[in-house]
Order: structure tokens, then sequence, then C-alpha cells
């Protein structure tokens, strides 16, 4: 499993005559299902160019749910997922007209619905 969602799968696949023919390996496929516009998740599930609106902050660190209150992650607000670091970590992401660069674990105490 790679950090950012993703798994290998390096089994060989197909049918071939064991000269290579056929067979795939190294392909990379998601653990968990593409989010639809309408569907909840967290934010550390959407794609890039994915917009989403915040439902509820869970977090059991009482610092950590603070800090992203005052970086302007509250309910209600809508966010653009801009782009992801090659390993998938950190995730940009634009909200009230700025961008903010934001850990994958700290976007997983952030519960959305997909926006349209």
């Amino acid at each position: 499993m790679l950090n950012n969602g993703w798994r290998r799968k390096d089994s060989f696949h197909g049918k071939g005559n064991g000269q290579g023919q056929g067979r795939q390996r190294g392909r990379f496929f998601r653990h968990f299902p593409i989010l639809l516009p309408g569907e909840q998740g967290h934010l550390s599930d959407l794609l890039i160019g994915q917009r989403a609106k915040v439902l509820a902050l869970h977090s059991a660190n009482p610092a950590l749910k603070r800090h992203l209150l005052d970086m302007g992650i509250t309910p209600g607000v809508e966010i653009l997922v801009k782009k992801r670091a090659p390993l998938g970590d950190p995730i940009d992401i634009e909200l009230r007209g700025y961008e903010l660069c934001i850990r994958k674990v700290d976007m997983e105490n952030i519960d959305i619905e997909v926006l349209g």
C-alpha cells in the first residue's frame, strides 16, 4: 500500500505463453471508491478537481480541531482539491479565496459532502 491511497498490484494477469505477452505488472488501483456528487466521506477521499462542502470536524485532539477552525475550515465552507504531492501527502486545497496545504491524516478528521 502506498501513502496516497493507492495500492500496487504486482501479480501477473491475463493469458500468455510465458514470453510476457498478455501480462500486466505494476498497475495501480485505488483501495477506496471514488466519491460521486451527493455522497459523503472524508476530505482525504477526494480526487483532484472535486469540490465538497464541509459537514463537520471531529478530532480527539482539541488543539488540532481549533487549528483547523482557525485556518477557515468550518462547517458549510466549500473546498476544492487543487493538487497532491507526488507521494500523496500533503494535499493542496482551495477555500475562501486562498490555497492551503494540509496533511492527509488531518484531512481524515473532516467530514464532507461532494458537490456536483
